[in-house]
């Protein structure tokens, strides 16, 4: 692994000696040694109304209209929120010769509408990172009516694979908890992929009502609260194992009228032993109060130096008196808990075009060089197709079903180069569809 991984691993076998299963907060201690050391605590940057006022579509933030014959990955099923299979330090895995992406998935009987509540992880495997090929479902038993976004880990030293997701109940209450399979891994052979082995389903965290709020203190906002998407990172200072994901802060908003009803925030969890079955919320590290009710799916590319966490946003989860696109927004940091600067000035890296303002979402970047590379998924298009008769996103769900599905992609979409210079990022290039190209560094079992 290198000498600084080496480093790495020690000291994060020795924090969680240290901290045991009450962690470093419980004892007051700070995790990590040194100067480049996680911060416990510390007060969540904003995500301001100044910030977002600041949102604006240039060239360098706008992706391309997407063509009009995507590759469709699967007949049966629609495909949205991807992931790929990383190793621990955050790059994608390739084991022996084969990347493999996981994707929520529901089937292609239902209407776009309807696919979250019946939502299923499902993997799909590649050589070359982008011709894909169906597997089967990712986790055998889950918690949950159904399953919402997550991230995969895999280990090389152990030959498993640690999967985060949300096990979410059923409508209408959805309510969101963070969770843990472990004791999966993968058969390969000369012509595909299998995710074998006995799982074991932890849950990992839930709302506690102070830091993250709970669904029972969001149902007088009116809003439908957050407490999912974790994704797993290895901290790059003390190689502590974290997650971070989608959360709300407890506010006094009263209604969907109140900005302060608008409260996402990006929380943050450690774990408090090796075996990552046992984990502490830390506080939120960026809240968006009074400016957007949705921080959907934080993750992070670290280059540099510098810490770029990225989220996504909806047009309609912006507070009242703000407008912004559906989006990837994000900021940067020197540390976990520093001061985080919106990108760009507004936070705003890569929006859909005017002319077709729902075609993409739920944007993924990645560490790819020197830059990043953008996976995302179809989304709707031809809402402003005036042959059909412009229609807004609201009133898809009352067209006849097939209508709906035809407006609905529901496939991968093409993936964009990203390139990050400080404070300031643009689009450089447009990939194929679902192109997910590895990010370096050793292919694991095998070459």
């Amino acid at each position: 692994m290198g000498d600084r991984s080496s480093n790495i691993e020690l000291n994060r076998r020795g924090v969680l000696k240290a901290t045991g299963a009450i962690g470093a907060a419980g004892l007051g201690l700070a995790a990590g040694t040194g100067s480049g050391a996680a911060r416990e605590t510390g007060e969540a940057s904003a995500w301001t109304r100044e910030h977002a006022n600041n949102i604006e579509l240039t060239d360098d933030l706008t992706a391309p209209v997407i063509n009009e014959n995507p590759d469709v990955i699967s007949d049966d099923y629609w495909i949205w929120d991807t992931w790929p299979l990383r190793y621990r330090d955050g790059s994608i895995a390739k084991i022996n010769g084969w990347q493999v992406v996981f994707s929520l998935t529901a089937s292609k009987d239902l209407v776009p509408g309807a696919r979250h509540n019946e939502a299923t992880i499902r993997y799909f495997y590649s050589r070359n990172g982008h011709d894909w090929q169906e597997g089967g479902t990712a986790l055998d038993d889950p918690l949950g009516h159904h399953q919402w976004a997550g991230s995969a880990m895999y280990d090389r030293s152990e030959d498993q694979i640690y999967h985060f997701y949300t096990p979410t109940s059923a409508e209408p209450e959805f309510r969101q908890r963070l969770a843990l399979a472990k004791g999966a891994t993968l058969e390969t052979g000369p012509h595909g992929v299998e995710v074998v082995g006995e799982q074991e389903h932890i849950l990992i965290g839930k709302a506690d009502g102070e830091l993250y709020q709970t669904l029972e203190q969001s149902r007088e906002q009116g809003i439908v609260y957050a407490f999912r998407d974790p994704w797993y990172f290895q901290h790059p200072d003390t190689g502590e194992d974290m997650v971070v994901f989608e959360g709300n802060t407890p506010t006094a908003g009263e209604n969907p009228d109140d900005p302060q009803s608008y409260n996402g925030n990006v929380g943050v969890a450690r774990a408090t032993n090796d075996e990552l079955t046992e984990w502490e919320l830390l506080p939120p590290n960026l809240e968006a109060i009074e400016v957007n009710q949705q921080l959907e799916r934080p993750h992070y590319v670290f280059q540099n130096g510098k810490w770029y966490l990225f989220v996504l946003s909806h047009e309609f989860t912006f507070a009242p008196g703000l407008q912004g696109p559906d989006a990837l927004y994000g900021f940067v940091s020197d540390s976990l808990y520093g001061d985080y600067e919106p990108l760009n000035g507004s936070g705003l890296v890569i929006a859909n075009p005017e002319e077709a303002s729902f075609q993409g979402y739920s944007w993924l970047a990645m560490p790819q060089g020197n830059d990043a590379l953008v996976e995302s998924f179809e989304n709707f298009r031809g809402l402003d197709d005036t042959s059909r008769g412009e229609i807004s996103l609201d009133e898809v769900g009352y067209l006849p079903p097939e209508e709906q599905k035809e407006l609905f992609g529901g496939t991968l979409a093409p993936s964009l180069k990203l390139q990050l210079n400080g404070t300031e990022t643009r689009v450089v290039n447009e990939l194929n569809d679902g192109h997910f190209l590895p990010s370096g560094g050793s292919n694991g079992r095998g070459k």
